[in-house]
């Protein structure tokens, strides 16, 4: 598929410098773009291959227009119509409608028009696909599920009983929806497992990474809102709830009962307590831990940057002392306070 620099330009209102008629149909980042390929500069990191670059055109915010050398589409947010673009060049592939001889389909199931329920895979009971989805190979769906129009689940994902997902919901291979929360109950002989009664409802426009967990509620559902997205590597605990447009990046981990606002952004391996709130707006970096509460949009972080080993090891030398150091400086604040109460004495 080829498309003219015009036909962008006014599908994705972008102002043309350089021939509309020129023609792209593939991407490529600058360094290694050549004729018939489009890229993006959104990054300022990557400003220096634009001098050099060979692509047919370069999708670029206006400050950086000027030193464009080729053909360029000027918008104000690159790289969201890079995304656009791309999927129009790369457009996913349509299920092959029908049911795989290996495949197996439980009593009372409602499968959709288009639907592809691929080799391997297994439905159970009561179980409801919408139109044009994809089920792909060896995944395993529980009893009573539903799964809205136009989602695709990739190989061997497990889904369990009475789970939720709403349209255009992307599954990706090993997650795992709905398995049972860590509810145990401390007793003196050891533990009690708590039931997990509760489910997972998932919204529209959810994007699940590979080898994710989302687990059921204890009593009640887990909620992922519309338009979530969670990286690979992703555990999200019993109950939680996460707004709309919220995003976390790998290896993130939410404990149960937490609920996390709408349009947060949530940084690789951050791990976040059970049982308190982030309100909306929250960013927060990478690898910080979140132990508390918070109640105020804006960008939050903690934990140490890497360093160089031996400062390292000075730096973690003078943490173990702070107790001590604290204790010294209240000493003197007090022995400070005495002496000044004595001045005024005298």
């Amino acid at each position: 598929m080829s498309l003219a620099l015009g036909e962008i330009a006014v599908q994705f209102g972008c102002e043309i410098h350089g021939d509309p008629d020129v023609t792209v149909d593939c991407v490529a980042t600058l360094a290694e773009a050549g004729p018939g390929s489009v890229s993006f500069l959104s990054n300022p990191v990557y400003r220096s291959q634009l001098a050099a670059t060979r692509a047919s055109a370069v999708i670029i915010a206006p400050d950086d227009a000027a030193d464009c050398p080729t053909n360029c589409l000027v918008t104000g947010n690159p790289y969201v119509v890079y995304a656009q673009v791309a999927q129009l060049l790369y457009p996913a592939a349509l299920p092959r409608a029908g049911r795989h001889p290996s495949a197996v389909v439980g009593a009372d199931c409602d499968i959709g028009n288009g639907t592809e329920i691929a080799a391997g895979a297994v439905l159970g009971d009561r179980v409801s696909v919408g139109e044009r989805c994809y089920i792909g190979p060896n995944c395993v769906i529980g009893d009573d599920v539903v799964i809205g129009s136009d989602s695709r689940l990739f190989a061997s994902v497990s889904v369990y009983h009475g789970v939720a997902m709403g349209r255009r919901v992307r599954v990706h291979s090993g997650a795992v929806i709905g398995a049972d929360g860590f509810g145990n109950a401390a007793d003196q002989d050891g533990w009690i497992k708590v039931p997990q009664v509760g489910s997972v409802n998932i919204g529209d426009d959810v994007e699940i990474g590979a080898n994710t967990c989302v687990d059921r509620g204890a009593i009640g559902d887990t909620r992922l809102g519309n338009d979530v997205k969670l990286d690979n590597q992703v555990q999200i605990g019993h109950n939680v709830i996460i707004g709309d447009h919220t995003a976390m990046a790998g290896q993130c981990g939410i404990a149960g009962s937490a609920t996390i606002g709408a349009r947060c952004l949530i940084g690789g391996g951050v791990a976040v307590n059970g049982h308190i709130e982030i309100v909306d707006n929250v960013s927060i970096m990478g690898r910080g831990n979140v132990t508390k509460s918070i109640t105020t949009p804006g960008v939050y972080a903690s934990v140490f940057g890497v360093e160089e080993a031996g400062k390292w090891r000075k730096i973690a030398a003078r943490v173990k002392r702070l107790d001590a150091m604290a204790g010294r400086l209240r000493a003197l604040e007090n022995r400070l306070e005495s002496l000044r109460g004595s001045d005024d004495d005298t």
